[in-house]
């Protein structure tokens, strides 16, 4: 069904409020438009692109929460948050995060985003990563979107350790493990 354009704008904005982490793409595919027509939209409404909701969005709900490091530093935007529980963060695969021979991910961005997920789930001024022990399951490529969930597995206070498992994902396919022991303070 063919809307106006300016029902469809209407709808848009709705959506888009509903759900600001949805891309254009699935816009295109609900309203039955180009992925063009979206951009347009947005520009005309002013809408920012998705990875700008997304920072605006994590910034607005996560600035009081995260204690450990500014949210400028973790890879990737984070996008759920509970401190000493879970987090999830999203990471999408740019030009300068691979090798320009094979359009491969580096690793050590994959496992950035992983560990600055395991850094900031923690609720202490200080976390360090004192171990870890990780596997790369496949290579991740060129605007791939690693979607990255931490979990507290333990948390030992008397031992100052934290421990945290990471699986990271690429449409639901498991890409990347950890399992890291991080170290806080005893004043939490």
């Amino acid at each position: 069904m063919r809307r106006s354009k300016k029902e469809r704008q209407r709808l848009l904005t709705t959506t888009i409020k509903d759900n600001p982490f949805i891309t254009d793409e699935d816009l295109a595919g609900k309203f039955q438009v180009s992925v063009q027509t979206i951009r347009l939209d947005r520009l005309e409404l002013s809408i920012p692109e998705l990875r700008e909701r997304i920072k605006t969005v994590a910034e607005k709900r996560f600035e009081d929460e995260v204690r450990s490091l500014p949210l400028d530093e973790v890879i990737g935007e984070i996008i759920d948050i509970e401190l000493d529980q879970s987090a999830i963060s999203i990471f999408d695969v740019k030009e300068e995060h691979v090798f320009k021979r094979n359009k491969i991910a580096r690793g050590h961005h994959v496992f950035a985003q992983a560990n600055s997920l395991a850094v900031a789930i923690i609720n202490d001024e200080l976390a360090l990563t004192a171990k870890a022990n990780i596997q790369f399951i496949r290579s991740v490529k060129l605007n791939e979107r690693v979607i990255a969930k931490a979990r507290v597995t333990k948390i030992d206070d008397n031992a100052s350790r934290t421990f945290v498992e990471v699986s990271s994902f690429v449409n639901n396919e498991l890409v990347f493990t950890g399992e890291l022991e991080m170290y806080h303070s005893k004043n939490r």
